[in-house]
């Protein structure tokens, strides 16, 4: 019986894509991934860093532009 599940196993009827994911598709999920991950942190740094920067330095510079209009106007 023993004899049996070895040579199943080892049965030429075997297929080693049955084991599992084949190289071509093992770097296409890495690729995936490295984008995918790389993606989400572009996001997370430009939503939490830049977008604020940008919008309180637009804002600044338009508060020093109303002060020297009202300044210039008196």
């Amino acid at each position: 019986m023993c004899k049996l599940k070895f040579k199943y196993i080892f049965d030429e009827s075997f297929n080693k894509q049955s084991i599992g994911m084949e190289i071509q598709q093992f770097l296409g999920l890495l690729t995936f991934l490295f984008i995918f991950t790389a993606g989400f942190w572009l996001m997370l740094f430009l939503l939490t860093f830049v977008v604020p920067y940008w919008l309180t330095g637009n804002l600044i510079e338009r508060w020093k532009e109303n002060k020297a209009a009202k300044k210039a106007s008196k």
